[in-house]
């Protein structure tokens, strides 16, 4: 064996060895997390490897694309819409979502963002179309799961998952915004006029509640003072029955005798001018005081 022949059959081996390694660099293919490898075979679908090591058959099979499968945010857009009581509106919307079947996404849509896009205008344009203004600002969070739910099922041919759907900001023309600004001032002036009558009303009530009580309790105290002098009355008339006549002088003398004291005791009153005929009751009042003394 000559040395040409030895040159000739390491150059084979040395080949051979280059063919191994870029058969084995091509059948070895490692996949990021964060990414789905469409494989294609003479142009047809072969696979869609997911991450970590994969193996394909080289020189026949090739990754014909690479997926990120992260979260995606498409750009806001906005589109005037119509509501149902004939209310201009623009509309500002921002959609996130993720690819999850790569096979159906790169084989069925062109532009995934903006097939996504002219959908949900679509959608949002139609939802809004069924409610009144008042009904979109009130129920916003109603509103953007009926978008979320609606491009879900629109795009799920298209392997997409639409994680989240904003409405970020509903605006309306100068002329809708003066008009309600119009209305909102009437709203509040009518209800300060309401307000105002409702406290004048509860005055007036008030009132008529002071008065009726003032005039409960002036007849409550004429009844105790009836019921008091009848009381009085009863006693003396119940005196009069058990005692006789006597029982009758000795309260009117009494009468007397306190009456006189009072008129002593007022001031600068040190001479008294009695009747005649009063002495001769002082004088039986005394007796009889004495004698019941």
């Amino acid at each position: 064996m000559n040395e040409s022949d030895l040159t000739g059959g390491n150059l084979v081996l040395i080949l051979f060895a280059v063919f191994i390694i870029l058969t084995v660099y091509q059948a070895v293919r490692i996949v990021p997390q964060s990414e789905k490898h469409v494989v294609e075979r003479f142009g047809r679908l072969r696979a869609v490897m997911g991450p970590g090591i994969n193996m394909i058959v080289p020189f026949l099979d090739r990754v014909a694309h690479k997926i990120s499968i992260l979260e995606r945010q498409l750009p806001t857009a906005s589109q005037d819409a119509i509501t149902k009581d004939n209310v201009l509106v623009q509309v500002d919307t921002s959609v996130f979502y993720r690819i999850t079947e790569p096979e159906k996404t790169v084989y069925r849509i062109r532009d995934v963002d903006a097939a996504i896009a002219t959908t949900v205008a679509g959608i949002v344009r139609a939802e809004i179309g069924k409610m009144d203004l008042d009904e979109v600002q009130a129920n916003r969070s109603n509103l953007i799961n009926t978008i979320k739910e609606a491009v879900e099922d629109a795009v799920d041919a298209w392997g997409i998952e639409v994680t989240r759907a904003e409405i970020l900001d509903v605006n309306l023309d100068q002329q809708t915004r003066d008009a309600m600004l119009q209305q909102l001032n009437a709203e509040r002036a009518r209800r300060a006029q309401v307000t105002e009558a409702e406290g004048k009303k509860r005055a007036v009530e008030l009132s008529s509640d002071a008065d009726l009580y003032a005039a409960e309790q002036a007849a409550k105290a004429r009844r105790i003072t009836a019921e008091a002098e009848a009381y009085a009355t009863e006693v003396v008339a119940k005196a009069i029955a058990d005692h006789g006549i006597e029982a009758a002088q000795y309260q009117v003398a009494l009468k007397q005798v306190e009456a006189l004291t009072a008129v002593g005791q007022g001031a600068g009153k040190q001479t008294i001018v009695v009747p005649a005929s009063a002495l001769e009751a002082f004088g039986d009042a005394f007796k009889m005081l004495k004698g019941r003394g």
